[in-house]
């Protein structure tokens, strides 16, 4: 029997995982169905339990319900608990174990990929949603520097500072704080605004000539920030497409105990990254 996959997300008809994984089975010789599932928020839970009943073993999880993806889960491990937001299901005889492989994928792509070293590195994180909640532990444990967090929602800020329980190291701000921030080694952008056309204002001296600007989106998303980070000088101007394969292959290891190369994936969508849309 084909084993039976799939991501879940709201779009998600743009989403690459399909391919990924295809390519990823291929690759390994491992015979899978990974399909993608579009569902509104309210409908979530009830297309999980269709999915689960259909023989759906496994699940990657993406805008907007990272989150809720946790709640519906009966156990999770140790980095998607500290996220507090799952993008891996894995189908267990309990239920749902939740993982979350957004961080792991995030810190091998930007050192080894890219050869970043993160050690110290002052941090700014856009963002206080699943995105961020997912990279946040893995940039700490990389041993970044002091981590600060803004967001729209100044309580979603303070929630995601909270929850890290490192209180000497991550700091919760406000948007109206970002011209007194100073200059950051690392930003990453963890906002889904560039989508709604809404990325905030940012002043150009957040970065400076040995910044690493990140977007956790690829395509034409992402463009907003990186020419942002373009005009403010930044050393690396890095999108999320390297993060989407290596997360991924975290996640095709979880389900099948076998980590795939992720270079000739990486290499194949580069080659298309002018006219992929962002839908992970």
């Amino acid at each position: 029997m084909v084993k039976r996959f799939a991501v879940i997300g709201h779009p998600v008809a743009h989403s690459l995982s399909p391919k990924i994984h295809a390519a990823f089975g291929k690759q390994t010789g491992i015979a899978l169905e990974y399909i993608a599932l579009d569902a509104a928020p309210e409908h979530f839970d009830a297309l999980l339990a269709e999915f689960a009943a259909e023989g759906g073993l496994g699940a990657n999880v993406t805008l907007p319900h990272k989150t809720r993806a946790a709640a519906s889960c009966s156990t999770l491990t140790e980095r998607a608990r500290r996220a507090g937001a799952v993008n891996t299901l894995i189908r267990s005889s309990t239920g749902w174990e939740g993982d979350n492989t957004d961080g792991v994928g995030l810190v091998r792509d930007l050192t080894e990929r890219h050869g970043l070293d993160l050690r110290s590195r002052r941090t700014l994180l856009l963002g206080a949603g699943g995105a961020a909640r997912g990279v946040a532990p893995a940039l700490l444990d990389a041993g970044i520097g002091d981590l600060f967090i803004i967001n729209r929602t100044p309580e979603r800020a303070d929630a995601l500072a909270d929850a890290l329980a490192q209180p000497g190291r991550v700091h919760p701000r406000y948007f109206s704080d970002v011209n007194s921030l100073g200059m950051f080694d690392l930003i990453i952008n963890a906002t889904s605004a560039a989508r709604d056309a809404a990325l905030p204002t940012l002043p150009v001296a957040l970065a400076g000539p040995r910044t690493a600007a990140v977007d956790l989106s690829y395509g034409e998303v992402a463009i907003p920030f990186l020419a942002w980070a373009h005009a403010a000088g930044a050393h690396d101007r890095i999108d999320g497409l390297g993060m989407l394969v290596e997360q991924a292959a975290e996640s095709f290891q979880r389900w099948h105990g076998v980590r795939p190369d992720t270079d000739p994936c990486f290499e194949f969508l580069r080659e298309h990254r002018a006219v992929l849309v962002t839908a992970d």
